[in-house]
């Protein structure tokens, strides 16, 4: 028999992060704790207010009520679980962590060993242009050869100015630029803006316009002359029909795949067989979890052995986050395994 119960937790950032729904101070997460009697198990929910498709007033009933009939096992509970994809990556890692030799070691392989790293991006923060510009200095410092700038906080031809004085001193064989405009263009101006950006080299651009949006998302993924990555646009598709019915009308040149957004590693592998089958381009994303989640999400990305840079850089946003093996160094995430773990919720 196998005990179960689920604990929030409030994550702190070091400093306000902008996003493009707000200036962000605190992030609440949730755990599913599992016990078997000798082995203890730990998988993180991880929910963005306003985002997560499971940001719901019944969450929280939700979570009770999957501790209470945990012993239905894995497979049920996730058939019953469709429209809460959080908790369904919680469980997904819960139950591998309580089989697991290591609470924390959910996919052995040469990234738990410490014998290889995973290339990622490096995350560039909404704000004004000094700050932006200090950020992108930092990153390639620190030896990032991908960066992934968040646009949409200030006007665009101020961002515009922005990437193309990165471009000035860094060409695109020195560092891969990415954007994400979380939305923020008009259908109607969105083909404009693309090809002011295309002129910069920028590698890819996640979810230019508003989702729910398919005839105008299709029309500029066909005309476009930068990759379009697709990333909210996954957010609420369920089944394995509605799947394969967006890729097929939409024809994206990525997708963006968030554990904690599309149904854990169930859900992302569903995307990732159909975006093959299609010749679409991937990559992972962590979604501001703790470094439980990260962690998780990290040692599963190893395993698909995609060459991409990852987006998979939120372990130092958080004051109190616990301790791990997680370490990012020039510009890759490794699991260092003189790093011991420290997670406690008290």
């Amino acid at each position: 028999m196998i005990k179960a119960t689920y604990q929030q937790y409030i994550l702190k950032f070091k400093r306000p992060s902008g996003t493009s729904r707000g200036i962000l101070k605190t992030k609440e997460t949730w755990f599913v704790l599992l016990s078997d009697g000798k082995n203890q198990g730990v998988g993180e929910c991880g929910i963005l207010r306003g985002l997560s498709i499971d940001d719901r007033p019944d969450y929280e009933e939700k979570l009770k009520w999957v501790c209470q009939n945990i012993n239905l096992g894995l497979v049920i509970l996730l058939q019953d679980l469709l429209e809460f994809p959080s908790i369904q990556f919680g469980l997904e890692q819960a139950f591998l962590s309580l089989q697991s030799a290591s609470k924390f070691e959910l996919f052995p392989s040469d990234f738990t060993r410490g014998k290889r790293s995973i290339p990622i991006n490096g995350l560039v923060w909404m704000g004004d242009a000094k700050f932006m510009k200090t950020q992108v200095i930092e990153k390639i410092e620190a030896g990032f050869s991908c960066i992934k700038m968040k646009i949409g906080a200030i006007d665009f031809e101020t961002e515009l100015d922005l990437l193309t004085s990165i471009r000035k001193e860094f060409s695109s064989k020195d560092i891969a630029l990415r954007v994400d405009a979380n939305g923020g263009f008009h259908p109607q101006e969105a083909l404009e803006k693309l090809k002011k950006l295309s002129a910069l080299e920028i590698h890819s651009i996640e979810q230019p316009i508003r989702q729910g949006q398919f005839e105008e998302m299709a029309r500029l993924c066909e005309k476009t002359p930068l990759p379009i990555a697709l990333d909210e646009e996954l957010i609420g598709v369920f089944s394995l029909t509605e799947k394969k019915e967006l890729l097929q009308t939409i024809q994206p040149q990525y997708i963006i795949l968030k554990p904690s957004f599309i149904g854990g590693f169930q859900g992302g592998s569903e995307w990732i067989s159909l975006a093959n089958k299609q010749g679409i381009g991937w990559w992972v994303t962590s979604a501001l979890e703790s470094n439980v989640g990260l962690n998780a999400i990290a040692q599963w990305t190893f395993t698909l052995q995609n060459t991409l840079p990852q987006g998979l850089g939120t372990g130092g946003l958080y004051t109190n986050n616990f301790d791990s093996p997680l370490e990012v160094q020039n510009g890759n995430l490794h699991h260092t395994i003189s790093r011991e773990w420290d997670f406690n919720l008290k």
